[in-house]
């Protein structure tokens, strides 16, 4: 299949690691040019570095946090000077604390608020009038599984993750008519670093072996295993290219069949 993505160029941010990081490098090996950022000046150089070696492919690396109007307008703003475009935009962040409702104050609240909501509010904002310009484009935002089924001990998540795919409905059919198409991908257990951290919150709760959690999540998922990140890589990378042209406004689950809904 044609993906049409050579040439093309994307802006990533939190994409010095994890899932950001994997689809980084994927579109990379299909000849995207990519513009990263993460909070993390050295791990996103890193990074960048990493890419260009293994791909050839042009990376710019930005330091941002997107919790930050500013960084974000000055990401979008120097990487629009350096490439002239962007096509694709993937919206991603680090998941906000986990615990239960009456642990969190209004700071906490606030702080996952301005990181996994007003991010993507303001990342969206900056690019539209660009992949306007150009005659359309891709965006996307990683959220959770949670979105179909609230997980326990994620409160924040659950809320927050919740109101990105309304949002991300929204901006699909607003933005319809400037050929830009608008997705969610949701990943289930997938092998990170935070889904590391989860599962060791998991055992530290229930006084039990990390490898005990994640053999009992394994069981749950009827591919009997965790996720790869490439595998989550290149379902994205699709909806990102030209070979997507009539998918917009939808939650991809991709979670190994996990999540009993439909």
């Amino acid at each position: 299949m044609e993906l049409g993505l050579k040439g093309k160029v994307a802006f990533i941010t939190a994409a010095s690691k994890g899932l950001g990081k994997a689809v980084a490098l994927e579109l990379a090996r299909e000849g995207v040019q990519l513009a990263i950022s993460s909070r993390n000046k050295e791990q996103i150089e890193e990074t960048a570095e990493l890419i260009r070696k293994e791909t050839g492919t042009r990376v710019e690396a930005f330091v941002a946090d997107v919790s930050n109007p500013n960084d974000v307008k000055q990401f979008v703003e120097t990487m629009i000077q350096k490439f002239g475009k962007v096509d694709i935009l993937l919206v991603n962040a680090g998941g906000p604390p986990s615990g239960e409702f009456m642990q969190f104050d209004d700071e906490t609240w606030e702080r996952a608020f301005q990181t996994n909501l007003m991010s993507i509010v303001r990342m969206v904002r900056e690019v539209v009038p660009h992949m306007r310009k150009n005659g359309g484009g891709k965006i996307l935002t990683i959220a959770s599984s949670s979105v179909k089924v609230p997980i326990p001990g994620l409160v924040l998540s659950n809320t927050f993750r919740a109101g990105v795919t309304g949002l991300m409905k929204t901006l699909s059919i607003e933005l319809a008519k400037d050929q830009i198409l608008v997705n969610v991908v949701a990943p289930g257990r997938i092998a990170t670093d935070r889904l590391k951290e989860l599962d060791a919150a998991n055992a530290e709760k229930l006084g039990i072996p990390v490898e005990e959690v994640t053999k009992k999540m394994e069981q749950t998922i009827p591919l009997g295993r965790y996720g790869g990140p490439q595998e989550f890589a290149k379902a994205v990378v699709f909806l990102a290219s030209d070979a997507n042209s009539y998918i917009t406004g939808s939650t991809i689950m991709i979670d190994g069949g996990m999540v009993p809904s439909l």
